[in-house]
């Protein structure tokens, strides 16, 4: 019998079909002993997709595979094969994993789209996240924790209830939103809705900023910014460099919770009540460096091309550079002018570094239009750097 299998480096990963009884195990195993002796794997995968049934004859192979001091996991388990796993004990023993219910997003509503996935609504109660990594279930289970922990300590939230494969290649979350709307929807459907939704968006802004943690408990997003300005490093003047770096390295410690990719399109409203969605980025840390997400979403990664704002929220860019400018007054209680200038400048110094870093990961010098994103960032950098002694909010 052919068992079909791929090897890469010291992982084999070894395919069972149909059915494995005491008719056909022993066939079974001798060609995976032949498989095993042309290489030299210390961790085989058994993936079950296809497999329907499998006796005790089949699980002693499985047996005496780790036996042989190789790691050993089972992947992609249909419910009934599961069951024989779980009632013979060997979930116990042997990492076992169900497989992953499937759906698809073809002609779904696309909701958003953000770092690293896309939100697309399958069915009128349901949204599934798509994630661009095809190998993203580390990070699928990442998010779920971080949501987790909003939703404990009060952030409005839907929590991810199930993961599925999305069209035989990507990996998604999939969380219930019963006939829910995103604000961006609830505003491109009518633009009178614009205070309504600015009160709504603040005010969940403003909760999300008061709920603290411990350190520890989520990812500091100052120890990440300044990855992206080290990234930087060998495409700014050394000046310019030096005084982005010492800039966000001065700005201070804190313990509160920052969503960062804060746009219309990560807040849902459902039954009157603003839910925040999209949770890969949350992290703890200073808001400048959320007000610099902010400005992203409506000036600063469209600041070359108002047209694609349309494309992002559906909105016209008057209307983004409205927001922008009414979420900083809103949120501060202020019209002193000077104070939003400050505010504004400095939200836009930590944005330009994620937009610039953007540009050169997407398409480098040598692409016409990211270069043009960088000489522009570069641009605002000289602007603003030179009259900005911190970061903070004073």
């Amino acid at each position: 019998m052919d068992i079909n299998y791929v090897a890469e480096g010291e992982e084999l990963r070894l395919f069972f079909e149909g059915h494995i009884d005491s008719a056909n195990a022993k066939e079974i195993e001798d060609a995976i002993g032949a498989i095993r002796s042309a290489g030299n794997y210390s961790r085989i995968v058994i993936d079950c997709e296809k497999l329907s049934y499998i006796s005790s004859a089949g699980l002693r192979i499985i047996l005496r595979l780790m036996k042989d001091a190789v790691v050993v996991s089972v992947v992609n388990v249909s419910p009934e094969v599961y069951d024989i796993f779980e009632m013979t004990g060997f979930t116990e023993m042997v990492k076992v994993s169900k497989a992953f219910r499937k759906v698809s997003v073809d002609g779904c509503e696309l909701v958003g789209r953000g770092a690293n996935g896309t939100v697309y609504r399958i069915d009128p109660d349901t949204i599934v996240k798509v994630y661009e990594n095809p190998d993203s279930l580390a990070e699928i289970e990442r998010e779920r924790e971080l949501a987790r922990k909003a939703f404990v300590m009060g952030i409005p939230t839907a929590i991810p209830y199930d993961v599925v494969r999305v069209d035989d290649k990507y990996y998604g979350s999939v969380f219930e939103l019963l006939n829910a709307k995103s604000l961006a929807k609830l505003l491109a459907g009518d633009p009178g809705e614009l205070d309504n939704v600015l009160d709504l968006y603040v005010g969940l802004l403003k909760k999300i900023h008061s709920t603290q943690l411990k350190k520890g408990e989520m990812p500091d997003c100052k120890t990440t910014v300044l990855s992206w300005v080290e990234f930087l490093k060998d495409y700014l003047r050394e000046d310019l460099y030096t005084k982005l770096y010492s800039l966000v390295e001065a700005v201070p410690d804190d313990d509160h919770l920052v969503h960062g990719d804060y746009h219309l399109k990560n807040v849902m409203l459902q039954d009157g009540e603003a839910l925040l969605i999209d949770m890969d980025t949350l992290c703890l840390g200073h808001p400048v460096f959320e007000f610099g997400a902010i400005f992203n979403a409506y000036c600063g990664y469209v600041e070359l091309d108002h047209e694609s704002i349309v494309d992002f929220l559906g909105i016209p860019y008057e209307t983004a550079a409205e927001i922008w400018d009414r979420t900083v007054r809103m949120y501060f209680g202020t019209d002193d002018e000077a104070f939003i200038q400050r505010v504004k400048d400095k939200s836009k110094i930590v944005g330009y570094i994620r937009v610039m870093r953007r540009a050169i990961r997407h398409g480098g010098p040598g692409d016409p239009e990211a270069a043009a994103v960088i000489e522009n960032c570069k641009k605002r950098f000289d602007e603003l750097l030179p009259n900005t002694d911190n970061l903070e909010f004073v």
